[in-house]
């Protein structure tokens, strides 16, 4: 288990501790150490109030001050310490309406949300866990921090966060918290999508992926779920780690009468791009019956992406979409294909549009855009050279211009 990042973030926890504040390493970081796990991102637990970390060290930033968090810059690192609090009433599932600070470590942790969240360590790697958290971590299991039921009403977030953590980590749900978790998971409509969305890209790329998924299923969970309220995911299994925006691609592809809108769940202009660009691969895929076609196909949609499609030809076939031959279709013909490739995009064409109003004396229209994809189309598979005398030539013969 590797200490690098710990030993690292250590003069933080000594400087406080300098200070006669308690400080300890805290979350995901303590139980990914607990696991063998790599660390990626440390966080910090203290009795200092925001001003009095702010106090301490002479370069900070408030990004979370009302919540306690202060980010400290220690030689060029950034981490987050936040100080020891409690929470008040929640009333909308999602944030308590006060959070007030403490001196106790015990105050803060018992308000996470798993036991295996809820360890703190010490500078000397001893671990202060009052909840069992490691011992559920042996025994691979998710349990709530207290009563399931008012961990999830408080933050109905936890339920997708528990799910994630058993994609993520194959462990499995202790009863009580799944029993809880079907019971509250009306609650995740109150969420903002961008946080639903979140969790679900960790979700689907998790190892342990079929279970969890079969468990958002069970609960009823997408009916809560902007977008996706407006398919059926009955039709839709996930038996494999898949990247978010394909599992989207083949959820559109499955169910193209749908009328959807991505927008709906506030991801990027261009997640959107690629979502419809692995959604018109795998709807393109059956239409390819020769090694003409699959020229053009390769062209079209880039070597990169149609092999991480193939990549994923079980869970296609399990969803019964995108239906081809591997004797035409496959890696090593693709590859051999995008190599050959005479052109990789429509401007290495070597004439334009203008070229050929010129060339045909015509007036310019709706047949120019028509005329460039049948150039390229025929320079792909070898009908004509991209050599502009010869191009404008097969423009004269080949292109029917209204």
């Amino acid at each position: 288990m590797t200490k690098t990042l710990f030993e690292t973030a250590k003069p933080i926890l000594e400087q406080l501790i300098d200070h006669q504040f308690q400080a300890f390493f805290v979350g995901g970081s303590v139980r990914d150490y607990l696991m063998g796990k790599s660390i990626h991102d440390i966080d910090i637990t203290t009795s200092a109030t925001p001003d009095e970390i702010e106090s301490i060290f002479p370069r900070t930033v408030p990004i979370g001050r009302e919540h306690g968090t202060i980010n400290v810059i220690f030689e060029d690192d950034q981490y987050e310490v936040t100080t020891f609090r409690a929470e008040g009433q929640y009333s909308d599932h999602r944030r308590p309406n006060e959070v007030y600070f403490v001196r106790e470590l015990y105050e803060d942790v018992k308000r996470r949300d798993f036991t295996m969240n809820a360890i703190a360590m010490d500078i000397n790697y001893h671990i202060h866990d009052y909840f069992e958290g490691y011992k559920d971590i042996k025994n691979n299991i998710i349990r709530t921090v207290g009563d399931p039921i008012e961990r999830f009403t408080e933050d109905a977030l936890r339920i997708l966060r528990g799910l994630r953590f058993q994609s993520q980590l194959s462990f499995n749900i202790e009863p009580s918290t799944y029993e809880a978790m079907k019971r509250s998971i009306q609650d995740i409509s109150h969420l903002s999508i961008e946080r639903i969305v979140v969790e679900l890209t960790k979700l689907t790329q998790g190892t342990n992926v079929e279970q969890s998924f079969e468990n958002l299923k069970s609960f009823n969970a997408f009916e809560y779920i902007p977008f996706f309220k407006q398919y059926d995911l009955t039709k839709i299994e996930l038996t494999e780690s898949t990247d978010w925006l394909l599992f989207l691609a083949i959820l559109k592809a499955q169910q193209p009468q749908v009328n959807a809108n991505l927008s709906e769940l506030k991801i990027s202009n261009n997640d959107k791009k690629q979502v419809s660009h692995y959604k018109s691969l795998i709807q393109a895929l059956p239409k390819v019956q020769s090694k003409n076609d699959l020229k053009v196909f390769v062209y079209d949609f880039g070597k990169a992406n149609i092999l991480h499609v193939l990549s994923h030809h079980t869970q296609l076939n399990k969803n019964n979409i995108a239906k081809y031959s591997p004797l035409i279709i496959n890696k090593e013909t693709i590859e051999e294909i995008a190599a050959q490739l005479p052109i990789m995009q429509r401007k290495d064409i070597d004439i334009n549009g203008k070229d050929m109003i010129e060339y045909t004396d015509k007036k310019s229209g709706p047949w120019i855009k028509d005329a460039l994809r049948q150039i390229e189309i025929a320079i792909i598979k070898g009908e004509v050279k991209n050599l502009k005398s010869d191009l404008l030539e097969w423009v004269k013969v080949n292109v029917k211009i209204s």
